[in-house]
């Protein structure tokens, strides 16, 4: 059984299918290779997620070395099609370790049992930093894309950043003590506009104010990996007199994403 989000419906318009830009901090890091995602083929991690108390299991693994644009990643498969987020936006994708900085090349998607998930082409959008201070902003992406649903002709101003929360000496998870953790919060904000035409007079509409609709923060141990995940679903739709909306007026969801099973080479 496919796990679905309040968010369903929304998400069902916005299929971010684009060849995104993204910055970082463009400054040389001479820092040791990080070691808070192991990358050798065959490491691998099993996490328990829980949607809402609907329980499944993603298995996360690295399969095989794969060249991008003539540079080396760690290709990151999954057994089966996962249900969290974290094995969802590296799935098919190409990781690679630059000093302190993990690097995702591919898709990020978020599916959330959709038949049009999510989906943003990114060159080495970084997501996680051993070394940076709180609130740091490790990478972000931001466009805009059209698309007509329900008659709406829709404007929908996205952007996705990664930010540095801070670290922990000790962190308990699902019964289990992790040392040395540190976190990175993966945030996807949106703006939704469209324009409706009245007695001949074309007048904008926002249909939902500039929001943070997923926020999920994740945390990483030491020669282990990412150890727990906690993913919150939130928006809050405008009121439009007259004007009836193809999709919810709101919606709230958390999903947890817990260790359950690692090996690492």
């Amino acid at each position: 059984m496919k796990t679905k989000f309040l968010l369903t419906s929304l998400f069902a318009l916005i299929l971010l299918n684009s060849c995104s830009s993204s910055s970082d901090d463009s400054g040389v890091d001479n820092s040791p290779a990080t070691t808070f995602l192991p990358l050798t083929n065959g490491n691998y991690w099993v996490y328990n997620v829980d949607n809402a108390g609907t329980i499944n299991r993603d298995s996360l693994y690295i399969s095989n070395d794969t060249i991008i644009n003539a540079v080396t990643y760690k290709k990151m498969k999954t057994l089966a099609t996962p249900t969290g987020f974290f094995s969802t936006t590296l799935r098919n994708n190409g990781v690679k370790i630059d000093a302190s900085k993990l690097q995702m090349t591919g898709n990020f998607t978020v599916n959330f049992g959709l038949s049009a998930p999510i989906e943003l082409a990114l060159t080495d959008f970084i997501f996680f930093k051993e070394n940076a201070t709180t609130n740091d902003v490790l990478s972000t992406t931001s466009g805009t894309l059209n698309q007509t649903v329900s008659g709406y002709p829709l404007t929908i101003d996205y952007t996705l950043k990664t930010v540095a929360d801070g670290s922990l000496a000790t962190f308990l998870s699902d019964g289990t003590t992790y040392t040395d953790v540190k976190k990175t919060k993966v945030i996807l904000n949106l703006k939704i506009t469209t324009t409706q035409t009245i007695s001949g007079i074309t007048v904008p509409i926002t249909i939902m104010n500039p929001q943070d609709v997923v926020t999920s923060t994740q945390y990483y141990s030491k020669n282990i990996g990412m150890v727990y995940a906690n993913t919150l679903i939130n928006y809050q739709l405008n009121s439009i007199p007259g004007v009836t909306l193809p999709i919810p007026s709101s919606g709230t969801q958390t999903q947890e994403e817990f260790l359950a099973v690692y090996h690492i080479n």
